[in-house]
């Protein structure tokens, strides 16, 4: 004669799969906002590299004296990249037509284009660089940057991280809940299964880890989904800037992110399925092994 309060089969597989389901995506948010996360640190590296000053020459200085300049500027730790305009490319970069024909002169000086590593791109760094680049040579005749621009960008960064920070903690705690009353609720259809084992004598350790061990399989399983999902968001991306490209290029996966990165956020969306699932399975057991029969049936 069969048991009416027993469970199937096929009702244990698909309780399984609808919570590793549940986990994964939560997981996959998780591992969004990490991706989202580096992201944010790209761009704030990008848009500081993008800021440039001109470093303007005096009109007596020769190619040789400028080129030596560009070298030492080059080796500076502060400089991430260096370009030297003589006033013939200037004219060509920047009006087109020989001013000379109908001035008789050249008016544009010769000048050196310098981007600064991100770690460099303050506003108070800014008066320590423009020292030090005019020890470099006694050619330079000024230095020509927008320093309200830079705090600008600055200012507008910090206000973009703290945004993100706050966006990250608030998607972290809700993920933190939904996977909790998801556990929990698997619990809850056993609580009288625990309750019987508490009548054999079992003991709270050996209550747990069933349902611990359990769950961290889940949680395994539901970090790789998790982690197949971000792969595929990935691919997709690469796949929509192939299509946008002009040049005709292949793009990577590593052009995104770089790969230690994204084995980094693998691993952290592991960590999290096993390390949250092992917390609220185990709160979740403990809840229903301190709770008295009676209890049980008004919950």
């Amino acid at each position: 004669m069969k048991n009416k309060h027993a469970i199937s089969p096929i009702t244990f597989i698909n309780s399984k799969v609808t919570v590793s389901v549940s986990i994964s995506l939560v997981l996959f948010l998780l591992g969004l906002v990490f991706l989202l996360s580096v992201f944010a640190g790209k761009l704030s590296v990008y848009m500081k590299e993008s800021l440039s000053f001109d470093i303007v020459l005096a009109d007596d200085t020769e190619e040789g004296q400028a080129n030596s300049l560009l070298m030492q500027l080059e080796k500076a730790p502060f400089v991430k990249s260096a370009q030297y305009i003589s006033k013939d490319d200037a004219v060509k970069q920047y009006i087109g037509e020989d001013p000379s024909a109908f001035l008789g002169f050249n008016p544009l000086p010769s000048i050196i284009v310098v981007n600064l590593n991100s770690r460099y791109a303050e506003a108070d760094s800014l008066p320590i660089i423009e020292k030090a680049i005019r020890n470099f040579s006694t050619n330079i005749s000024s230095i020509e940057y927008r320093n309200d621009l830079l705090q600008l960008v600055n200012t507008n960064l910090k206000k973009l991280g703290i945004i993100f920070f706050i966006l990250a903690i608030v998607l972290f705690i809700i993920s933190l809940a939904l996977i909790n009353n998801t556990i929990r609720l698997t619990v809850y259809s056993k609580r009288f299964l625990i309750h019987a084992m508490k009548l054999v004598g079992a003991t709270a350790g050996f209550i747990r880890w069933p349902f611990i061990r359990s769950n961290i399989l889940i949680g395994i399983v539901a970090a790789f989904i998790a982690n197949g999902m971000l792969l595929w968001l990935l691919y997709y991306l690469a796949n929509k800037l192939d299509d946008a490209s002009v040049g005709g290029g292949t793009t990577q996966i590593s052009d995104i992110i770089s790969l230690d990165t994204l084995y980094m956020v693998f691993g952290l969306v592991m960590v999290l399925g096993i390390i949250i699932s092992t917390v609220t399975t185990f709160f979740a057991v403990n809840r229903y092994v301190r709770m008295e029969s009676d209890d049980m049936y008004h919950i």
